[in-house]
């Protein structure tokens, strides 16, 4: 990888660009105008959702930022009070008119297990994926996927789905490889699933972790750009996030230098040091 344009291939042939900008509280017109700066400094995958409240802010800023919708790689995912067959339709529909687009490219449940469906989370997902399998034969969504997925909830939905997922989008950082969420990144490997990183700098505890601070030094870089290089390297597409211009600019300057085999093995075997990713099964989402 060598831009932030360079992709992965999904396991259904469409490609995906290897780092995208979160837009958590990038919100209203302020958070239109970051995202289209990001968009013009080459920010080419924004990542949104319904729950952010800012899938209108991503499609403003898609209108003004001078780049063509085919050029751009748009995530959206669905609200934790929607699951099931109908509700996701309907929930879909809402998220396509506040983007104001013809399709997305990709679209994600969100949760695997969220307070509403406590009770009733396996039926519910097999639902909504019905329905997202339906979206991808339209054309409607070029590629399905989960969020906050475990192992056991992707086994359950494999149960009575026709199309495996082709990305789960989960809380992955320096000190949580996924290695202790049930080895899910692995896991997710094994099914040809690429692993989309949220809170990859852990959202920033990163920047106090002293291993990192060496790193940093040692390569003259600062240590998100140390963290988010060791995504790439691990296969991971990080998600980035910052109201702060220079930082998009900086998060995005991590493909013209490369951490040794040994350094990457001190970031992969760090513990703890970002406090634990939340439990999709007992967090209130």
């Amino acid at each position: 990888m060598k831009s932030l344009s360079d992709t992965y291939t999904l396991h259904n042939g469409v490609k995906i660009p290897c780092v995208g900008l979160g837009t958590y509280s990038l919100v209203g017109e302020e958070g239109a105008a970051l995202i289209t700066q990001a968009i013009q400094n080459g920010y080419r995958h924004i990542d949104t959702a319904f729950g952010y409240r800012n899938e209108d802010s991503v499609g403003m800023a898609v209108k003004r930022c001078g780049v063509q919708r085919d050029a751009l790689f748009i995530t959206s995912k669905l609200p934790n009070d929607m699951h099931g067959y109908e509700k996701t339709l309907e929930s879909f529909e809402a998220t396509m008119k506040n983007l104001g687009m013809e399709y997305l490219d990709l679209y994600l449940i969100h949760w695997a297990n969220p307070t509403a469906f406590r009770d009733c989370w396996e039926e519910t997902n097999a639902g909504t994926w019905r329905a997202f399998e339906e979206l991808l034969a339209s054309g409607r969504v070029r590629a399905i996927g989960i969020s906050n997925f475990l192992p056991h909830h992707i086994d359950a939905l494999l149960k009575t789905a026709k199309v495996v997922p082709m990305a789960n989008q989960m809380r992955l950082c320096p000190g949580d490889d996924g290695t202790n969420q049930k080895d899910i990144s692995k896991y997710c490997e094994r099914l040809g699933m690429r692993m989309i990183a949220y809170s990859p700098l852990g959202s920033g505890k990163v920047m106090d972790v002293p291993e990192m601070k060496a790193l940093a030094q040692k390569y003259g870089k600062d240590i998100g750009q140390i963290a988010l290089r060791w995504h790439l390297q691990k296969g991971f597409i990080p998600l980035p996030r910052s109201k702060n211009v220079e930082r998009m600019k900086t998060n995005a300057d991590i493909f013209g230098f490369e951490l040794s085999e040994d350094d990457m093995t001190v970031i992969t075997n760090l513990t703890d040091c970002c406090g634990p990713a939340p439990d999709p099964d007992t967090s209130k989402w």
